[in-house]
């Protein structure tokens, strides 16, 4: 069986990962069981950042890497957080922390004017010196709310509210929200391709 590392040490992240693609005979392991520390998210864009992090997992185990980057971008707010989006309130902040800076730079924003995406890329190497990344790319379409709902998910969830489901996407269940968020878009095209590919 395939061995791919899995390079984030989010958790919300490795779960949503390993549950989308959990009907492929590949075996994902977690940066984090072999040790592998983080790396200085130094890009400028997702894919930049995502590169760096699924480069720097192949060195350290020698196998092939799937790496996530992913964020918000907010209209209103020149497209902040974006790549920042995890240190957006600082490198120590919480979830809590980062949303509350959202909200308070939001404050006077109309809510016509709230337009938000959730975007993530994924880069999936060969090996370190792999010369073309595999990258695929989901965008989630959504809006700001004023407050906090729901508690499921993570990161910006609680904020982040979806028209079509009338709802913030904090308050879908694990089931509604992986396959029509950005991750679940972007798990999806790389599992068409990884099914089609000889990898599998």
């Amino acid at each position: 069986m395939l061995e791919i590392v899995l390079a984030s040490q989010n958790e919300g992240k490795l779960i949503e990962i390993q549950d989308l693609l959990k009907s492929l005979e590949i075996r994902f392991i977690p940066q984090t069981k072999l040790n592998i520390p983080p790396v200085e998210e130094t890009g400028t864009t997702f894919v930049e950042n995502a590169i760096i992090k699924a480069r720097h997992a192949a060195k350290y185990s020698g196998l092939p890497a799937l790496a996530d980057d992913s964020g918000l971008i907010i209209t209103a707010l020149n497209s902040a957080p974006g790549v920042f989006s995890s240190r957006y309130a600082g490198g120590h902040a919480t979830d809590s922390d980062r949303i509350q800076k959202v909200l308070k730079e939001l404050e006077n924003i109309d809510s016509r004017d709230r337009s938000a995406s959730f975007h993530c890329i994924l880069a999936l190497i060969e090996n370190e010196t792999d010369p073309a990344p595999l990258i695929c790319h989901g965008v989630w379409e959504g809006n700001i709310v004023y407050e906090p709902k729901g508690k499921n998910g993570f990161g910006y969830d609680p904020i982040f509210y979806i028209p079509s489901h009338r709802c913030t996407a904090a308050e879908l269940d694990f089931k509604e929200k992986n396959p029509i968020s950005h991750r679940g878009q972007a798990l999806q095209e790389l599992m068409a391709i990884l099914t089609n590919s000889f990898l599998v």
